[in-house]
């Protein structure tokens, strides 16, 4: 019962000396705890800062005023660390990847947010002991009276208000367009609070060096946004003059799109990574979405395979050959230069299989690819998958059906491990709906396998 190799199960045995890939070159990127490392010390010079510019404390009001003062710090530095997450710099995106970025963005904006709400209240509490008046007065004399402090208190609710459609359960309500454009208006929050930090922040208003780091640091990390995510993206279009070839479906709902182009060798392009696509449509050029790359690049043209789950992606089936197309990327840090071990295990569910589908034909050495799905019609790529195999010596499973159906569960630590003995000593690549991606990681570790061999990014907003 706890073999694969079943009536709902594809297998494909290894034929011995099969050739393999050979590995590419590929530079390295920022690893992650380097990165979380500086975060942190950027967030105790902040703390540094006030405490340098702070003399005695006495006094309720003063100790709230001073909370304030230093959640403020902390929240003007904390924008600059959510916008240069998703700036799209190279050495991140290859070091650490896009999901965990996100994931770190996610739960910065959260931090971030509850800083800046702090930040306000304690202030007002602090200034209200002070002076001796209540709250409200209070409020509409700092809004009123104190420079740029309005600005800043729009710039305040904007972050509150994106936060609150950026939280789980409203983001599952709206398309991601709408989220992605709402998003934007971060950038004009941090446009209008960055003159009140100097105006009437006691750590700037005497001090040049820090007034002059403190801008540095915003203006770096804004030439990185308009590079990396405007003028490089601009630069590839012009340079590699994307258009579709050709465009075919894979079964129901799934469809392929080919691009072909100029020099996409440049793009330094690898299997498991994606590009964020736009389709230069009448109704499609407003939208970038991600997209995995579903073969390995070759031969001068990109592969992408969407299955409709959206307005969006339904609409790719309408495209036609000779469409230009807008593209960032590559992006995506789960490649071949993350694997550790001889052994590759691919589990894909669902729709997940695209990017793994790239790895199984590019990775080198002694590979299995594990594919979950509903049912047979959710099985994309079964041909391409059994020809690879065949071509290359790899291990094959295609499993279908519920748990309830198999009368097991395929992706169980008892089933894994059955089939795959040795399963802690394999690097294992994970992509599928979010909740199943959760249990597998789940499921291997139970299994014994190190965090550090298991590899999965999530393209869910």
């Amino acid at each position: 019962m706890t073999m694969l190799t079943n009536r709902s199960s594809i297998d494909v045995a290894p034929s011995p000396g099969a050739p393999a890939a050979p590995p590419r070159s590929v530079q390295t990127g920022a690893h992650p705890n380097a990165v979380l490392a500086a975060i942190g010390a950027g967030a105790l010079a902040a703390i540094w800062l006030w405490w340098r510019n702070t003399g005695a404390i006495s006094g309720l009001g003063d100790w709230l005023t001073n909370a304030g003062r230093v959640t403020g710090l902390l929240a003007g530095y904390g924008v600059v660390v959510l916008v240069a997450l998703m700036a799209r710099i190279p050495p991140l995106e290859r070091g650490i990847g896009a999901d965990k970025l996100a994931r770190w963005h996610a739960k910065g904006g959260r931090y971030t947010v509850s800083l800046i709400t702090a930040h306000a209240l304690l202030i007002i509490w602090g200034y209200s002991i002070t002076g001796h008046t209540n709250v409200i007065s209070q409020s509409g004399t700092l809004v009123m009276s104190y420079p740029d402090v309005l600005m800043a208190t729009v710039g305040g609710l904007l972050f509150i208000g994106v936060g609150a459609v950026s939280a789980r359960a409203a983001r599952r309500r709206m398309r991601y367009e709408t989220w992605y454009y709402l998003h934007l208006y971060t950038y004009l929050a941090i446009a209008l609070a960055f003159s009140h930090q100097f105006a009437t922040g006691a750590e700037f208003i005497d001090n040049r060096l820090a007034r002059v780091v403190w801008s540095a640091m915003y203006a770096v990390v804004g030439a990185a946004i308009l590079w990396y995510r405007v003028v490089v993206p601009v630069r590839q279009t012009l340079r590699h003059r994307l258009r579709i070839q050709d465009v075919y479906p894979e079964g129901p709902g799934v469809v392929s799109i080919v691009i072909e182009g100029k020099h996409l060798d440049e793009l330094g392009a690898q299997a498991g990574q994606f590009f964020r696509w736009r389709f230069l449509t009448r109704e499609l050029w407003w939208a970038s979405n991600p997209y995995s790359l579903s073969a390995a690049p070759a031969g001068g043209t990109l592969r992408i395979t969407v299955k409709a789950l959206g307005e969006h992606s339904a609409a790719l089936v309408r495209l036609r050959p000779g469409t230009r197309v807008y593209a960032e990327g590559p992006y995506g840090a789960m490649t071949a230069v993350r694997r550790r071990q001889r052994k590759v295990l691919l589990i894909a569910g669902g729709i997940g299989i695209t990017p793994l589908r790239a790895l199984f034909e590019e990775l080198p050495g002694e590979v299995a690819l594990l594919y979950r799905a509903h049912q047979d019609a959710d099985v994309v790529f079964r041909q391409e998958l059994g020809v690879i195999a065949a071509r290359r010596g790899a291990r094959l499973h295609v499993v279908t059906g519920s748990r309830a159906q198999l009368g097991w569960d395929p992706l169980s630590p008892v089933v894994l491990t059955a089939n795959f003995p040795d399963l802690s000593s394999y690097d294992v690549y994970v992509c599928g709906p979010e909740g199943m991606a959760q249990a597998v990681v789940a499921a291997l570790r139970a299994a014994k396998v190190p965090r550090r061999q298991i590899h999965h990014e999530s393209f869910e907003f």
